[in-house]
């Protein structure tokens, strides 16, 4: 392509002033949406597992169709909009929350009518700079951590994803939740498959090949497809490497618009209505909050006082985005921490988003193709991106201050830990005021700060109050 038609692309995302090139911004787009398939199988498989009120459950085809759909609006809107190079799709601890939580007590449209105020209520709080203020509030140091903990949350769920860490069931009787493979052992060629993938993604990051992650990525899926023909091997987990009979298939959008936006309440009364919404919105709120700081720090956009520039346009369009996954009945959509594989293969700009959007976009007829890639080709992406977030933000930690260093260190462990973005903030949040205020520095800390803890300590104060 010729440097005048890459030009006005060059002056819109600024892609030449945050170091980057068309080729990076491509690759990185293919890496992240690669990375994140698997929400096109995942979504649909957990909200179509759960009943409503009524006893009914969604059409897992039109799931597909909403959870594509959302995702690639999302996501494009994000890179136009937001000039970043994060992916948006339905976030997976909500969309526990809609099916567990919300649809076993009213209809699927009232639980995503829950879902749409919910951001709405993102966008008042963008719009009120609200949500800036409470992210600037934020420490340095205590964003390090909470950088940090994603990239070992997402180094744990490449782990759990491929198979090469499992859950030990509960008739184990066992206090270890987790272990090595299938019974302590690494058995099958799925974890083999993974196991070189890894291999191969940090040699060719150490090596500064270009498109390493997804060099990677593709040469797994093909050594897979071949292994699966030869092996007959009997599971892959959720996506299969086999070429699909028929490529292409037709969209069926029966699922967009079934929204009631205030049945809910009618169905389990104001206050409890309320902290359902409540609920999705702090999920989202923080989960994302989390993702965009990690991934904005990965990508070397922050300035010099750790804030990302023009945030609140991100945040604005994340909270679009929490709105359009309820219109769409495929619960929240957030922002991904798989956009980190983007990262990696040197996305800096909206550009990569664009790029992964618009394959979303093609997935919505071309899913057999999409969800081909098995997840033991794409994690190894995730193992090799976790380190280098932690590699570079853990020495900018004051580890000297323990008022900093030790919330930032709850940050990072319970993540993985609860398996949970929102909880690992929390924590962080709620231990640093408090160690603060017990010594004698509680003026140092913004008053939002304060406030998002007070909020952080009702939610985990819920259950006990009888209010879940």
């Amino acid at each position: 392509m010729s440097s005048t038609a890459i030009a006005p692309l060059d002056g819109f995302f600024k892609i030449s002033e945050r170091g980057s090139t068309l080729g990076r911004e491509v690759r990185g787009g293919f890496a992240t949406f690669f990375a994140m398939a698997y929400i096109i199988v995942l979504n649909p498989i957990i909200l179509s597992s759960a009943k409503d009120i009524n006893e009914h459950h969604l059409n897992g085809g039109q799931l597909v169709t909403a959870t594509v759909l959302t995702a690639a609006f999302s996501t494009l809107l994000m890179g136009v909009i937001g000039n970043v190079p994060i992916a948006l799709a339905a976030g997976l601890g909500v969309n526990s929350v809609v099916a567990l939580q919300l649809a076993p007590r009213m209809s699927w449209a009232d639980a995503m009518g829950m879902v749409v105020l919910a951001g709405l209520l993102v966008m008042v709080l963008v719009a009120t700079g609200l949500r800036e203020r409470v992210m600037s509030a934020v420490p340095l140091g205590l964003r390090k951590g909470i950088a940090i903990g994603i990239g070992l949350f997402i180094m744990l769920i490449g782990l759990v994803d491929s198979g090469f860490v499992s859950r030990i069931p509960d008739k184990a009787e066992t206090t270890v939740p987790l272990q090595l493979g299938s019974g302590g052992h690494l058995l099958g060629w799925p974890v083999l498959v993974f196991a070189v993938g890894v291999l191969l993604t940090l040699v060719l990051i150490i090596r500064k090949v270009p498109g390493a992650i997804l060099i990677s990525i593709i040469a797994m899926t093909v050594l897979a497809m071949i292994i699966d023909q030869v092996a007959k091997v009997e599971s892959w987990g959720l996506t299969a490497p086999k070429w699909p009979g028929n490529p292409v298939a037709t969209p069926d959008f029966g699922l967009i618009g079934h929204v009631s936006l205030f049945g809910g309440f009618q169905k389990v009364g104001i206050l409890t209505g309320a902290l359902f919404v409540f609920t999705v919105l702090l999920s989202c709120f923080f989960d994302a909050m989390g993702t965009i700081l990690g991934v904005g720090d990965e990508a070397k956009l922050m300035d010099k006082d750790g804030n990302l520039p023009g945030i609140n346009k991100v945040l604005f369009v994340d909270g679009v985005a929490v709105a359009a996954g309820g219109a769409g009945s495929a619960s929240a959509n957030t922002c991904y921490v798989e956009s980190t594989a983007g990262v990696g293969e040197g996305a800096r700009t909206g550009l990569a988003s664009v790029v992964t959007g618009l394959l979303f976009t093609l997935a919505l007829f071309l899913t057999p193709l999409a969800t081909m890639v098995p997840s033991q080709a794409a994690t190894p992406a995730l193992i090799a991106v976790g380190f280098l977030i932690l590699a570079g933000s853990v020495r900018d930690i004051d580890w000297s201050d323990f008022t900093i260093a030790v919330p930032a260190f709850l940050a990072m462990v319970l993540m993985p830990f609860t398996y949970s973005i929102t909880n690992g903030i929390g924590i962080g949040f709620i231990t640093f005021c408090v160690l603060r205020l017990a010594t004698g520095r509680g003026r140092e800390v913004p008053v939002a700060l304060y406030v998002v803890s007070a909020v952080f300590l009702f939610y985990y104060a819920m259950p006990a109050l009888g209010l879940t």
